[in-house]
């Protein structure tokens, strides 16, 4: 987790000069988005909390959410994070959420996204979403990748 550390490091410092919070709704990335967060000292400040919905079954039940309110969404694509993102921003009372999904591999996901495969939701005063392929099928490496891109497009949004 050290190589994500920078990156954690830039948006805790752009999250508190803003005085900015943010929420998290993780899956593939399995908790590495919020695990940096959190490692940055301080960040009671603008963590305030974060879940891993790693299936449709968490999505239901820790956030809330209705079956009919997925209609026409699928895991894994740009709506979808976006949807989490918003979700999870509102839920927690947050100035930004982010959400990931994605597949880390060394398969593919049941949806026909190949291993290296991921979407990453920010919801905020800016609304982005991002498609990772890293192409590779090491899963604790599309782990660190997909917690990476996740932090990166955060960071990049707080200094627009």
């Amino acid at each position: 987790m050290r190589e994500l550390l920078p990156h954690a490091e830039k948006v805790a410092a752009l999250l508190k000069a803003r005085n900015q919070t943010i929420a998290v709704a993780e899956s593939s990335a399995g908790g590495l988005i919020s695990a940096a967060l959190l490692a940055v000292p301080g960040a009671s400040a603008y963590f305030v909390g974060g879940a891993v919905i790693y299936t449709r079954k968490a999505l239901l039940g820790l956030m809330e959410v209705r079956e009919e309110m997925l209609s026409g969404f699928r895991a894994s694509t740009e709506a979808y994070v976006l949807f989490k993102a918003r979700v999870i921003r509102e839920q927690l009372g947050t100035d930004w959420g982010i959400s990931e999904s994605g597949a880390t591999g060394p398969t593919g996901n049941r949806y026909g996204d190949p291993a290296g495969h991921a979407c990453i939701g920010l919801a905020g005063s800016v609304e982005r979403a991002i498609t990772l392929e890293t192409g590779s099928a090491d899963r604790v490496a599309n782990m660190h990748a997909f917690a990476a891109a996740a932090l990166k497009l955060l960071a990049e949004s707080l200094v627009q």
